[in-house]
C-alpha cells in the first residue's frame, strides 16, 4: 500500500476537536513552567485489526519536535490484542497533550472499520469484497472508512478519496439512478458502455424493473463479451438477494452462453449472510458491503502515561513503566 496523504485539518491541529480538559491541563502546566518528557502508550479495549496508525503518524509529523521525541508502533493492518500497547510516544507533554483525544479517535474508528471489513472478507472465503460504506457516514470521514476497509482486506472501495489513500482504483457499479432515468436497464448499460473509459468494468444492475434472471440475459445479449458482470441488489421488500436467486441467474446465464458474466451481490450483507448464502451453494463472485462496515462500534482506545522523565509511573489499575511488546517498531 502506498503512503497515504491524510489531510490533518486545522481544527485538529489547533485543538478544537480535543477534550477541553486537556486544553486546560496544558494551560496550567504552562503557567507553572512544567513540561516533562512523558511516555504515553495507547491500547484497545478488544481484539481486532489495527488501523489509523498512518493517519496518526501524519498528525505526529506536524506536531512533534524534530528532536527529543520517539514513536513506536505496530504495523498498519496488524492483528491487535485487547490491552496491548500498539502505539508508544515519548515527547514533551506540551507537544502531545492536546492530541490524545484525536489519536484515540483515529485509532478507535479506523480499527473498528478495518475489523468489520476483515470479518466480511473472511466470511467470503476468497471471493472479492468491495466497500460501499461511505454512503452511511458523514462525508468528512468517507475517505477514512474506505481506506480502513481496504486495510481490512477489501479489494476496492467506492470513493475516489478512499481509493487514493489506499493506492488503488475505486470501484463503481451502475446505480439504480441510470436505468430509472433512461427507462430500462439495457438502455442504461448500453449508454454506460458508450461513454465510460474502456478500463471501467461493465457491470449492470439488474433488479430495477424486471425479473433479475430475465434482466441478466437481456443486458448480456446487449453487451455480449463486453459485459463483465451483473449486480443483484434486490430490495428487502421483495425478499432480498437469496442463494436460490443467485443460482437461477447463474444457470440461466450459463445456458444462454454467458458463463463469463460474474455475479456481484449487495444489499445489507453481513458476515452471517455471506456465509449463509455460500453454504447454501449461492455462486457469488463478489460482495459489496456497506452498512456492516460503517456501523461497526468503535474499538475504544485508551492512552496512559507510563513514564515521566524516564521514571516509571501509572494510575491505579495500570502497570508503571514501559510495556514489554517486541512487536513494536520505532517509526519516528
Amino acid at each position: 500500500m502506498v503512503t497515504p496523504d491524510f489531510d490533518i485539518r486545522p481544527t485538529i491541529l489547533v485543538g478544537d476537536t480535543a477534550d477541553i480538559s486537556y486544553q486546560r491541563t496544558l494551560a496550567v502546566l504552562r503557567d507553572e513552567s512544567v513540561n516533562p518528557i512523558v511516555t504515553m502508550e495507547f491500547s484497545a479495549k478488544r481484539d481486532g485489526i489495527l488501523c489509523g496508525l498512518k493517519e496518526v503518524r501524519a498528525l505526529l509529523g506536524k506536531i512533534l519536535p524534530e528532536t527529543g521525541s520517539e514513536v513506536w508502533t505496530l504495523e498498519e493492518g496488524a492483528a491487535l490484542h485487547a490491552r496491548e500497547a500498539v502505539l508508544r510516544i515519548s515527547a514533551p507533554y506540551s507537544s502531545i497533550g492536546t492530541y490524545e483525544t484525536a489519536i484515540c479517535g483515529m485509532l478507535a474508528s479506523s480499527s473498528a472499520w478495518a475489523t468489520a471489513a476483515k470479518e466480511c472478507v473472511d466470511a467470503a472465503q476468497g471471493r472479492a469484497v468491495v466497500s460501499l460504506a461511505a454512503r452511511h457516514l458523514h462525508p468528512n470521514v468517507a475517505g477514512n472508512i474506505d481506506y480502513a476497509a481496504v486495510v481490512g482486506g477489501c479489494v476496492s472501495c467506492s470513493t475516489t478519496l478512499g481509493a487514493r489513500l489506499a493506492g488503488i482504483t475505486p470501484t463503481g457499479h451502475m446505480p439504480h439512478t441510470l436505468p430509472l432515468i433512461l427507462g430500462d436497464s439495457v438502455t442504461a448499460i448500453q449508454a454506460f458502455d458508450r461513454h465510460m473509459p474502456h478500463e471501467v468494468p461493465r457491470i449492470a444492475l439488474v433488479d430495477t424493473f424486471k425479473d433479475e434472471a430475465e434482466e441478466s440475459i437481456n443486458v448480456a445479449r446487449a453487451l455480449r463479451e463486453r459485459l463483465r458482470g451483473v449486480r443483484l441488489d434486490t430490495a428487502s421488500e421483495r425478499g432480498g438477494v437469496t442463494a436460490d436467486l443467485v443460482k437461477e441467474v447463474r444457470v440461466r446465464l450459463d445456458l444462454s452462453g454467458f458463463r463469463h458474466v460474474e455475479i456481484i451481490v449487495s444489499g445489507g450483507f453481513t458476515p452471517e449472510r455471506i456465509r449463509a448464502i455460500l453454504d447454501d451453494g449461492g455462486p457469488v463472485d463478489s460482495f459489496a458491503i456497506g452498512s456492516y462496515i460503517s456501523s461497526a462500534p468503535p474499538n475504544d482506545f485508551t492512552a496512559d502515561i507510563h513514564e515521566i522523565e524516564g521514571k516509571p509511573i501509572a494510575k491505579r489499575g495500570r502497570t508503571p513503566g514501559i510495556s514489554a511488546n517486541p512487536r513494536l517498531d520505532r517509526v519516528m
